[in-house]
């Protein structure tokens, strides 16, 4: 059973789908300018952009999965230092 959404939750999707519809009419507006011509410089800046978009992503990808594997993700443990003074401290034999 579903639960009734709240205020909060209607402003998100009306945000969300307001700047879906912003981002049509900009997609279309670009796609219907006419004669705009891209030189070969702008074709070579875009695609080494999204080669080393995708080069960070994978590569953060792989740490992440990296980390996790290895354990680095665990929650840290306090190893406390023994105390001499301390009745929980090693024994150490006596020197004769």
């Amino acid at each position: 059973m579903s639960t009734p959404k709240g205020l909060g939750s209607w402003a998100v999707i009306i945000v969300l789908v307001s700047l879906l519809a912003a981002t049509g009419f900009v997609v279309y507006r670009g796609l219907t300018v006419g004669d705009a011509a891209v030189p070969t410089s702008g074709y070579v800046a875009m695609a080494l952009g999204v080669i080393f978009s995708l080069v960070v992503g994978f590569g953060l990808m792989a740490l992440i999965f990296y980390s996790s594997r290895k354990g680095y993700d665990e929650p840290a443990v306090l190893i406390r230092e023994p105390r001499p003074d301390r009745d929980d401290a090693p024994k150490t034999p006596d020197a004769p």
